[in-house]
């Protein structure tokens, strides 16, 4: 493919676009773009305010007000402008188009133009096209049982919430990303674009493959005001904004002429023919060398169009007009007089006929079918969702054999990567799924030994790059990396939520940083279970490595396992986490992931060479079952024992292991059952979770009275807070993580956090001597002794700065 290298240099001005002339030869077409925007802005002004009289028939009173004033209204005459000139475009161009709204809280806009192009209509009958489906709209906005202020699944044609500010732009490029055909506009508010995770996903151009993917068209909505202070961008003067994001790569127009609907025509066409004049170059085999892609800045006033002054302060253009610029409506005269000069400004005679239905006029300027935006198919990712092409599992297992195998691998004999294996395994998806399946990764996949993947793709980037840059180019690389943990995040949900399927890979300790994004898409997914329009759109997958276990190198900072607590913050119906104690157990988990659909799967594997214990035969029945006792590791295969030892996570479940051998070599008058747990979410009662067992299952693996200790990946009060409401909890004493790290040696790790195989043994002498008389004979000599092998091991790190060689070279027998 040729590369062409002429593309224009960077130009600090805007190009020119003869708005004069597009009003005069597309006055008729302007003035009814503007009746739509004013039907629109009619309706997102009502909702906020009127729960009757809704078409004002009759002089507006104070009971015609609802009594809780919610939403924003200075955001909705701009999304008005916007989606009305892009259904214009979608039109003309019969573009498959549709709309991702950063300002989420502008659905009053949102829901205006959905009731008028007939999408809402589609989903809620009764929001039919008369005065009755008006007052519906009207009242039902924030409104118990209705629409809340802001996005929601249960709004067609939503992929983003804009709940929590930041992650619109992103999402939209998710989007497109495989969708050739695609345009997805995005509105981002001046407000928005001051938060962290916006800024960087300005860059997002630069991973959109103009061959292979659609297109963005970013507008940046600047109003100039945030709640209650001037945006930052609002500041800043048009060439300051033409230098900022031509510096970011783009071709920019400002749209602020006193003609809006000319400036805003002329500019959405020009915008329109730079992406297919990038696609087309793309396409024919002459790709662009740094395309930039257009951008529109749309300076439009603050609730414009709305209520100018009141009681000697502005409110057009000016933050009053944020959210609801009159809040005393139903006990003030003067403001309801402006209240109602307000909404008859915008003649509702001449938007709607005498049944209430909106003329055909303004009807004519949607577009039909599937190319209106609030049902094209793609915001609808469960319905056009297939399933993947999966490759068997069995041609990936680590061979592992019983103890009295003549052949093959014993357990525990072998030490291997996991996330190395399931690297291989992740190469032979994507090869199958070439169009369907990406990896979004914060340049962490080869640091977490996913590289297999590269043997069959690179990682995709648009702009140039240098020779020996590495697997990286512009053709059809199927690995998205970059340092912005929230742009990986909020590419792989507009990638999932459009009907495709992904993998976040990322360092344990800095998956918390979308703790929150992650809590907003849980609520999406929880919320669209409840409309049955919305099928289940594929699990967003979280692959949690480079544990704190083995960040012993790092440091302190690297240490964290608190994005598993954050995941279980939520509902039973969409939270899964997986501790895999091996290699086939963890390729076991992530083909059971990749199948599933409307979760969010938190999958934890170490990338360090681990003992293997399971064949891919006793790792998937132990996966299916969830936990399962270890009979050959356990003393009379775990019948009638003293005590329970668990182990949840691959580096707990190693000292277990080398506790109960232990113990069994120094001690075989204590009786061992081991167990492991892969399914964190079994330990709750099956009232609370799907997966929890029940009263009788829990205690066929934990026994009904004998004492638990349990060794546990992350921080010991998540495992107290899932047994409680378990009989017996107070036999269970539990292990983990306690805040104790720094850059020491990986042994270490578990000593200073008590999760040691000496910390164990003890706990399991101490627990045992009280109803074993032949443990408590030894007791107290046991316990000093593995007191004393402790204090020595820190003595001899200290002075040889590694782990001695029965901890390194241990193996199971």
């Amino acid at each position: 493919m040729t590369i062409t290298t002429s593309t224009p240099k960077a130009s600090f001005s805007q190009p020119d676009i003869p708005v004069t002339q597009v009003r005069q030869n597309q006055g008729a077409e302007l003035d009814a773009i503007a009746k739509y925007r004013r039907a629109a802005n009619y309706l997102a002004a009502t909702q906020i305010y009127l729960k009757d009289n809704v078409l004002l028939r009759e002089p507006l009173k104070p009971e015609h007000i609802k009594d809780r004033l919610l939403g924003h209204w200075g955001t909705c005459p701009g999304i008005n402008l916007v989606y009305a000139h892009l259904n214009r475009l979608i039109r003309r161009y019969d573009a498959n188009m549709f709309l991702v709204t950063g300002p989420g809280h502008g659905a009053p806009a949102n829901l205006a133009n959905l009731y008028l192009e007939g999408s809402l209509r589609d989903y809620y009958p009764d929001l039919s096209f008369d005065e009755a489906g008006v007052h519906r709209l009207v009242k039902q906005f924030s409104w118990p049982g209705g629409f809340p202020s802001h996005l929601y699944p249960g709004i067609p044609g939503t992929i983003h919430e804009g709940g929590e500010l930041g992650y619109a732009l992103a999402t939209a490029f998710g989007a497109v990303m495989d969708n050739p055909d695609l345009v997805v506009a995005c509105i981002v508010g001046d407000g928005e674009s001051e938060t962290g995770p916006t800024a960087t996903a300005w860059h997002g151009t630069k991973f959109i493959d103009p061959a292979e993917s659609g297109a963005v068209l970013p507008i940046l909505h600047l109003n100039g005001y945030k709640i209650a202070s001037p945006s930052i961008f609002g500041t800043m003067s048009d060439q300051e904004l033409l230098h900022l994001f031509t510096g970011y790569g783009y071709q920019v127009r400002i749209v602020e002429d006193e003609d809006l609907d000319a400036d805003m025509y002329a500019s959405m066409d020009w915008a329109y023919q730079e992406i297919c004049r990038i696609q087309q170059a793309a396409r024919s085999g002459n790709r662009i060398s740094k395309p930039r892609w257009p951008l529109i800045i749309l300076r439009s006033p603050k609730g414009w169009t709305g209520i100018k002054e009141a009681d000697g302060v502005p409110i057009e253009g000016n933050f009053r007009s944020h959210q609801v610029p009159l809040k005393e409506v139903k006990s003030n005269p003067e403001h309801l007089e402006l209240l109602e000069n307000w909404f008859r400004s915008y003649h509702p005679e001449e938007l709607f006929d005498k049944q209430g239905q909106p003329f055909p006029d303004i009807l004519d300027q949607c577009p039909q079918g599937e190319r209106r935006m609030g049902s094209n198919p793609h915001t609808l990712g469960g319905r056009i969702r297939q399933a993947l092409d999966l490759p068997d599992i069995f041609n990936y297992a680590v061979p592992v054999e019983h103890s009295t195998a003549t052949d093959g691998c014993k357990r525990g004999e072998s030490s291997v990567s996991n996330t190395y294996e399931v690297g291989k395994y992740l190469r032979d998806v994507i090869q199958q799924n070439p169009s369907n399946f990406r990896i979004f990764c914060p340049d962490e996949l080869e640091s977490n030994r996913l590289y297999k993947v590269l043997d069959v793709t690179h990682r995709n980037y648009q702009w140039p790059t240098g020779p020996f840059d590495g697997e990286i180019g512009p053709d059809g690389g199927r690995i998205i990396e970059l340092l912005s943990e929230h742009t990986c995040q909020a590419f792989l949900q507009g990638y999932l939520l459009t009907g495709r399927h992904g993998l976040f890979p990322s360092y344990e300790a800095f998956l918390g940083i979308v703790t929150t994004m992650m809590d907003q898409y849980a609520k999406f997914l929880k919320y669209s279970k409840e409309f049955p329009w919305r099928p289940p759109v594929s699990s967003l997958n979280y692959l949690e490595t480079s544990t704190l276990w083995r960040q012993e190198h790092n440091g302190f900072s690297h240490q964290n396992p608190g994005f598993i607590n954050s995941v279980l913050d939520q509902q039973a119906d969409y939270a899964r986490v997986y501790l895999p104690p091996d290699a086939n157990c963890l390729l076991s988990t992530i083909d059971h992931c990749l199948q599933s659909t409307g979760y969010v799967n938190l999958v934890i594997a170490n990338k360090n060479p681990l003992p293997q214990w399971l064949s891919m035969e006793d790792a998937i029945a132990h996966c299916r079952a969830g936990g399962s006792v270890w009979q050959w590791a356990s003393t009379d295969d775990g019948v009638d024992p003293d005590v329970v030892m668990v182990g949840i996570g691959d580096c707990p479940t190693l000292e277990v292991m080398a506790a109960a051998q232990i113990l069994r070599n120094d001690l075989p008058e204590l009786r061992v059952r081991v167990v492991n747990v892969t399914d964190l979410l079994i330990l709750e009662q099956n009232s609370t979770h799907p997966h929890g067992l029940d009263d009788d299952m829990f205690t066929a693996l934990f026994t009904p009275d004998k004492p638990v200790i349990i060794n546990f990946h992350g921080y010991p009060s998540l495992i107290k807070q899932m047994l409680f409401g378990r009989q017996t909890i107070e036999r269970f004493q539990i292990n983990g993580y306690r805040e104790e790290g720094t850059t020491t040696t990986p042994f270490d790790m578990q000593v200073r956090n008590g999760t040691s195989r000496y910390h164990l043994i003890m706990q399991a002498i101490r627990l045992a001597a009280q109803n074993n008389p032949r443990v408590s004979a030894r007791a107290n000599d046991r316990v000093r002794h593995y007191e004393y092998v402790l204090a020595a091991h820190g003595q001899y790190i200290c002075e040889n700065g590694e782990d001695p060689e029965e901890i390194t070279n241990w193996q199971w027998c």
